[in-house]
């Protein structure tokens, strides 16, 4: 190499100035960026909290609804019960009640066709006038007792199996069927407690449009009132210590009075009513 080769300059670049500010924007992005992160995260943990309130006061409320509905079945349950105890009703009496009222058709039937036959046999062997005479008149009256039985089985019948009559002539036939005991009444608005049979009993109001009313039955110096009631629905109560019910039926029904019967058991007509109800 040559002693007098000439020395290499060499010059340093300075750092552009783009290169500066680049790194200014990032770091203020970066700061931006982190700010929002923050207010997103505050803004997520708020409404957790806010879920979180709603979810228990549901669950709360939720809780108190299935408690009180819980408390509302158990008083039902007891309810029923005492209902059912005082009605002392058992499918095996409701079941008796419609055998024997198929029963009593079957028995109507046979008789009739009874009568028929003897009717024949008699005309066939007596030939006198007045012996045809005298068996017609019999067999009249044995038909008028027959049309009453034939009545009586037509008469509805409540679901405690007892025959309800809708009318005068319908309480009569039940009388001379001698079952039970009949108070026949009529009673007025206004006109406080009045006596039926062995209770009494005050009218509240009366509906003639829809044929509906509301008394008030005293009894055992206590009282039920049946709101609403139609007519010849009947209400049951119980005689005190007897396991047989009184049954009250309203046939009619004006602006200011009402008029029906009640209907007392033989073995318990002396006995004064319970103020104990069936849910009729």
């Amino acid at each position: 190499m040559s002693e007098f080769q000439e020395p290499i300059n060499q010059s340093t670049t300075g750092t552009p100035r783009w290169v500066g500010l680049a790194v200014a924007v990032l770091g203020v992005a970066s700061l931006a960026g982190i700010g929002i992160g923050y207010s997103a995260v505050n803004h997520a943990n708020k409404i957790e909290e806010t879920t979180q309130a709603s979810v228990k006061q549901a669950n709360d409320t939720l809780g108190q609804r299935l408690a009180k509905a819980e408390e509302q079945n158990q008083q039902l349950e007891s309810d029923l019960k005492v209902v059912t105890s005082k009605l002392n009703v058992t499918q095996a009496d409701l079941i008796a009640a419609r055998k024997q009222s198929k029963s009593a058709v079957v028995a109507y039937d046979k008789k009739l066709n009874e009568l028929g036959s003897n009717v024949n046999q008699q005309l066939a062997t007596k030939a006198s006038s007045d012996d045809v005479t005298k068996l017609n008149g019999d067999v009249t009256g044995v038909k008028g007792d027959l049309d009453a039985t034939k009545n009586s089985i037509q008469m509805a019948r409540s679901e405690m199996g007892t025959l309800i009559a809708r009318n005068h002539d319908e309480i009569d036939q039940l009388r001379r069927m001698g079952q039970r005991d009949y108070f026949e009444f009529t009673v007025t608005r206004k006109a406080g407690t009045q006596k039926v049979g062995t209770i009494q009993v005050e009218l509240k109001d009366t509906n003639t449009k829809k044929n509906q009313y509301t008394i008030n039955v005293l009894a055992d110096d206590k009282n039920f009132e049946k709101k609403n009631r139609s007519v010849n629905e009947p209400i049951f109560f119980y005689t005190g210590g007897t396991r047989t019910a009184l049954e009250l039926v309203v046939n009619k029904v004006t602006k200011t009075t009402a008029s029906g019967y009640l209907s007392v058991p033989k073995s318990g007509g002396t006995a004064s009513a319970s103020a104990s109800t069936s849910g009729q």
